[in-house]
């Protein structure tokens, strides 16, 4: 595809913003959990991986050569995985009081889903005639 790469560098800058932005909302203790803020929960920062693997995805979404898109799919790919557990556990129900789920947290799992999708079509240019060539 033309435009993956472009569109992967778009898509990780855009995670970035959702990152800082609340998840969810625990309406008993009256607190808004961002992907960077637990707000008074042990939940930590729960993207703080997923900014690590989205700062290598971007640099090797910029970076033309064929081991650059290997290696970006095995952060995006850590990226996705960590995406899902975060969507998972944040939005368990615990104690018999369930979460609001914000639009946020659908967003996260969406662009980590896009940028993994964008990893796997990565546009390169291939040399004919080299040695590499099946007969």
């Amino acid at each position: 595809m033309k435009y993956s790469q472009s569109i992967g560098i778009v898509l990780v800058l855009a995670f970035g913003v959702v990152a800082f932005l609340p998840w969810i909302y625990i309406p008993s203790l009256h607190v808004f959990v961002k992907g960077m803020d637990a707000g008074g929960t042990l939940f930590g920062k729960p993207a703080l991986f997923n900014i690590f693997c989205c700062g290598f995805a971007l640099l090797f979404f910029a970076i033309p050569r064929l081991w650059a898109k290997r290696a970006n799919i095995f952060f995006t790919t850590m990226n996705l995985a960590w995406a899902l557990k975060n969507f998972i556990i944040l939005s368990i129900c615990r104690e018999g009081e369930c979460p609001e789920r914000l639009p946020s947290l659908y967003l996260m799992f969406i662009l980590a889903l896009g940028i993994l999708v964008m990893s796997f079509l990565p546009k390169l240019e291939i040399k004919k005639g080299t040695s590499e060539d099946v007969p």
